[in-house]
């Protein structure tokens, strides 16, 4: 997977608005656009791994993604901002 889907255009929407310090220093080292894939990669596989998991529990597939997402969207796209002293 080596083009920007949905996650990763969140991720760039984020991290532009509440990380603008994070961006900078990852398009002058020319990584931007591999740290989005990476935190796209990464959602991805650990939501698969969750909703797998949900649905074991009895969960159907909608609210098994819900789950997963509002458990893993806040480690890689939906990261905090930064604060004035980061």
């Amino acid at each position: 997977m080596n083009e920007l889907l949905t996650y990763a255009r969140m991720a760039e929407a984020h991290w532009r608005e509440h990380c603008p310090r994070r961006v900078r220093d990852l398009e002058r080292t020319g990584t931007l656009n591999g740290s989005l894939l990476e935190a796209q990669n990464r959602t991805l596989d650990e939501m698969e791994q969750l909703m797998r998991d949900f649905r074991q529990q009895g969960l159907d597939p909608q609210q098994a993604h819900d789950q997963a997402w509002e458990m893993v969207r806040e480690r890689y796209i939906l990261i905090p901002p930064e604060t004035a002293a980061s």
